[in-house]
């Protein structure tokens, strides 16, 4: 069995290790090496140095494109981690060749980088639920399922599950009629709550029960949902609205996504 170290920049005692990881993003660095963030399975955020994967020669390079998922040897540097050997499990290469899914991939991974820091130690349960829906983004046609179950299952990974089933304010049982949302409470508000609190969000009754679905099915059953245009319209502006109060600025890639789809 693997050793697991819970963050390598913490470790002393290793000089090299291997981990599952997908890419996140890469950037130059120097003349020919390249600067990696990666997410694995078993460290969390990790940044790297792929030396030389800038060269034409380079056998790394065609393996460390943003979302591939890879296994990776690791060796430590002086102050970063150096890639010493990387093989391709993934590459989901529709998401590169349809500028559509590049950018639902792209919106899944900022949103990754957005709630994630390094040494916080591993998520397991994020990193499959990241390679699990760059599968799907890569199989199916349409993105909305994949990407709304990503949001919800993704909150309840970093702690911010929102509150569906009962009134956020008075803790009641939410009743099959139209309701309220607050971003700030972090949930559903009832109409009796609803008339005397301000900056609140409307939301049907058909956006909630989708909204539900998936934050209690598994994948398999979420997908048989076949809410219309208009209530998966509604449930995107009210996530992306929740994440924006969350990080307290707008995320860049949804600008992308409507900018290339018109």
């Amino acid at each position: 069995m693997a050793t697991i170290f819970q963050s390598p920049f913490l470790m002393t005692d290793f000089r090299s290790f291997r981990a599952s990881a997908v890419v996140l993003r890469h950037t130059d660095w120097g003349e020919a090496d390249r600067l990696l963030t990666l997410y694995t399975r078993d460290q969390g955020i990790v940044r790297a140095l792929a030396k030389g994967a800038r060269k034409v020669t380079s056998r790394k390079a065609g393996h460390l494109q943003p979302f591939t998922h890879i296994t990776v040897q690791f060796a430590k540097g002086r102050d970063l981690l150096i890639i010493t050997q990387v093989e391709t499990v993934n590459a989901f290469l529709p998401l590169h060749d349809d500028l559509v899914k590049t950018g639902y991939a792209a919106y899944i991974v900022e949103l990754l980088l957005r709630f994630s820091y390094e040494e916080e130690g591993a998520n397991p349960s994020i990193f499959r639920l990241l390679v699990e829906t760059l599968d799907r983004l890569e199989k199916e046609e349409d993105a909305w399922m994949a990407v709304r179950y990503y949001e919800m299952r993704f909150l309840d990974a970093v702690g911010f599950r929102p509150q569906l089933f009962e009134c956020a304010n008075c803790g009641r049982e939410i009743q099959a009629e139209d309701q309220f949302f607050s971003f700030t409470s972090g949930g559903v508000i009832c109409p009796r709550c609803g008339s005397g609190i301000p900056n609140l969000t409307k939301i049907s009754l058909e956006a909630l029960k989708y909204l539900r679905h998936f934050q209690r099915s598994s994948y398999r059953d979420a997908s048989r949902a076949r809410p219309g245009l208009e209530v998966q319209k509604e449930a995107e502006i009210l996530m992306q609205g929740y994440f924006t109060h969350l990080l307290e600025r707008a995320l860049n890639t949804p600008g992308f996504i409507k900018k290339i789809r018109t």
